[in-house]
C-alpha cells in the first residue's frame, strides 16, 4: 500500500468510527466543477475589483448594476457548473450513513444537486431572491437566465425593485436559522472533514476550530494549508475531487 492509499484508509478508518461526522465546504470543493475561487492568485475573483464596492450590500443598494457587472460571469460558470466527484462522494458518504451533512460557504448548489440532503448554507444560495423593499420571494434561476440572455437585472415582480439573489453580501448578517443549524452540526460533531476550505472568512471559518475545542478530529483535505492544520488528524494537500472518490472505495471495500 503507498503513502497516498495509508493516509486515504485512515480518513476511511475515522469516518468508520464517528458516530456524527460533518462536512465543513469552501470554493475548493467546486472549482474542480470550473468555478473560481475568490483568493487565488490570477484565477481568483477579487482579482480585478473591490468586492466592498460590487458585493457589499450597501455597494448594491447605491449601484446594483456594478454588482450585476460583477456577477454576470459568475452567475454562467455556476448555472453551467455541473457536480464534480467530491460533490457526489460526500453525498454518498451521507446516504450511506457516513457523515450527518454538509455546511458549506458555497452559494453553487451543487452538493444539493450531487444528491445531499442535509445542506447548511451559511453564506446563501443562488436557489431563491428575496425583494428588500416588500419581501416577495422569487425563484431566481429562471430570472438569471434571462439576465445571462439579456443582460437585463432582475425585478421584483411586485413592486419592480431591482432583486439579489439570497447570497450573503460584505455588511449582511448571516441566514440565522441556517446558521444555527450549522452550529447544531458541528457541536454534535465527533469528526469534521474540512473540505477545500482556507479557513479565512469568519465567522464561518470558526466552526471547525469550535468543533476541536469540543474534542472532535479534524481531517483536512485542500490543496493549500490552513490555519487548522495543526489541529488536525489527519491532512491532505491534495485536489479533493482525487481524494473523496478514493476515501468512498476504502469505505466500500470494508
Amino acid at each position: 500500500m503507498s503513502h497516498e492509499d495509508k493516509i486515504e484508509a485512515r480518513v476511511a478508518e475515522l469516518l468508520r468510527e464517528a458516530k456524527t461526522a460533518v462536512a465543513f465546504t469552501g470554493a475548493g470543493v467546486s472549482t474542480p466543477s470550473g468555478i473560481p475561487d475568490f483568493r487565488s492568485p490570477s484565477s481568483g475573483l477579487w482579482e480585478t475589483v473591490d468586492p466592498f464596492e460590487v458585493a457589499s450590500i450597501i455597494g448594491f443598494r447605491k449601484n446594483p448594476s456594478a454588482f450585476y457587472e460583477w456577477v454576470y460571469p459568475v452567475a454562467e460558470l455556476i448555472l453551467k457548473a455541473q457536480p464534480n466527484p467530491a460533490h457526489i462522494a460526500l453525498a454518498k458518504l451521507e446516504s450511506a450513513g457516513y457523515l450527518q451533512g454538509v455546511i458549506t460557504q458555497n452559494i453553487d448548489l451543487l452538493h444539493r444537486r450531487a444528491g445531499s440532503q442535509m445542506v447548511c448554507e451559511v453564506h446563501g444560495s443562488l436557489q431563491q431572491a428575496t425583494c428588500w423593499q416588500c419581501g416577495t420571494v422569487h425563484d431566481v434561476q429562471p430570472m438569471l437566465k434571462k439576465f445571462l440572455e439579456n443582460r437585463m437585472m432582475p425585478r421584483c415582480t411586485v413592486c419592480h425593485q431591482i432583486i439579489k439573489p439570497d447570497v450573503v453580501l460584505f455588511g449582511e448578517d448571516l441566514p440565522m436559522d441556517v446558521w444555527r443549524a450549522a452550529e447544531m452540526l458541528i457541536d454534535r460533531a465527533d469528526l469534521v472533514l474540512v473540505i477545500g476550505s482556507s479557513l479565512e472568512v469568519y465567522p464561518a471559518a470558526g466552526l471547525p476550530f469550535k468543533a476541536v475545542k469540543n474534542r472532535a478530529k479534524l481531517i483536512i483535505i485542500d490543496k493549500e494549508t490552513t490555519p487548522a492544520d495543526d489541529h488536525a488528524a489527519v491532512v491532505i494537500h491534495d485536489d479533493v475531487a482525487h481524494v473523496l472518490p478514493r476515501v468512498m472505495t476504502f469505505l466500500e471495500a470494508k
